[in-house]
């Protein structure tokens, strides 16, 4: 790890400005549980010459229920305080399930939900700091045609990564939104919209996030009377572990069919990869032949690597497990 001076600004403001002076060459970096930063830095990939604390700051922690009936989760907000929220767990287990699936309880513990949105990618050649891949700037994604057992079927090319957060495709089934703050002031985008495809560009970035903004907390609207959700993940290890496919799904059922419903993927894409399935599902039962359609559509596209046509089936009975728990 290199050498690094440490910022712990005393109000939300100081932490935007320094931010914005180091993004553009990202010499300024954000650490807040620092489970994911901390790690790039000891593997030398990430060498920021300042680190913003912004751990300390009031204006990103808590958990509560604003004004219109939504609820505000903090970015600091640590995972295990999401997991056991009773107000979630009771009305919202979708984000309960999620952040029980996270790593062990001791990383859970520190662990924070702007750190869980926002961490990058586990290729392990965006990992492996002797690999300069297109990730980090390089001219080849070695994943493409090495070992990719993890890597994406959706939404792949020219890289292959997958983005790692189980909160991400959990809150996007709710159709959550980020609030961000930066030196231009404040902006909300859908939580869904916040990511982008290595497509998209820049290769380097995997969100929106402008230059000196930060996730402040993100708000989960009032949902439908009668919603059910739920949240499936697939991993190798029984704890501290990333999906190899993961299913976020909200639904409401009205006398046996559905009025509402949305989807969201982890684990398969570089971004959490949302699937509209609300024109295959309203007004309509579940049954084999629906859910057969939904997991048609959602892995519509899907191209498997070398090593990863595994996750075309698992995605599929882990669409079928999750209709089969709500229903």
């Amino acid at each position: 790890m290199e050498k690094f001076e440490l910022l712990q600004p005393k109000g939300l403001r100081e932490a935007v400005l320094a931010l914005a002076e180091g993004d553009a060459d990202r010499s300024t970096m954000v650490l807040a549980g620092g489970q994911d930063l901390l790690t790039e830095m000891k593997e030398h990939l990430a060498e920021p010459s300042l680190v913003v604390d912004i751990s300390g700051l009031p204006q990103l922690a808590g958990i509560g229920e604003v004004k219109d009936g939504s609820i505000r989760l903090g970015a600091n907000a640590t995972i295990a305080q999401i997991a056991g929220h009773p107000r979630l767990r009771a009305d919202l287990p979708i984000l309960t399930e999620a952040a029980d699936s996270i790593a062990s309880p001791q990383i859970r513990s520190v662990a924070t939900l702007g750190g869980n949105l926002n961490q990058r990618p586990r290729c392990w050649y965006y990992r492996n700091e002797e690999a300069f891949c297109l990730k980090k700037g390089g001219s080849v994604c070695y994943a493409a045609e090495g070992m990719n057992k993890y890597n994406a079927i959706l939404g792949g090319g020219p890289s292959y990564i997958v983005h790692p957060s189980d909160m991400a495709p959990a809150l996007i089934a709710l159709d959550a939104r980020v609030q961000l703050v930066g030196p231009d002031g404040d902006r909300e985008v859908a939580l869904a919209d916040y990511y982008t495809l290595p497509s998209d560009g820049p290769m380097t970035s995997e969100t929106v996030r402008a230059n000196g903004e930060i996730v402040v907390d993100v708000i989960v609207p009032p949902q439908p009377q009668g919603l059910r959700s739920t949240y499936l993940k697939f991993k190798e290890r029984e704890s501290y572990d990333w999906a190899l496919a993961s299913v976020a799904l909200a639904v409401v059922m009205d006398g046996g069919v559905v009025r509402h419903a949305r989807m969201s993927l982890g684990g398969v894409a570089p971004k959490p990869w949302t699937v509209d399935v609300q024109g295959v599902l309203a007004g309509r039962p579940v049954n084999d032949e629906t859910v057969a359609k939904v997991a048609d559509l959602a892995l519509d596209g899907a191209k498997a690597l070398a090593h990863n046509g595994y996750k075309i089936p698992l995605t599929r009975g882990l669409i079928a497990r999750a209709f089969q728990q709500l229903s």
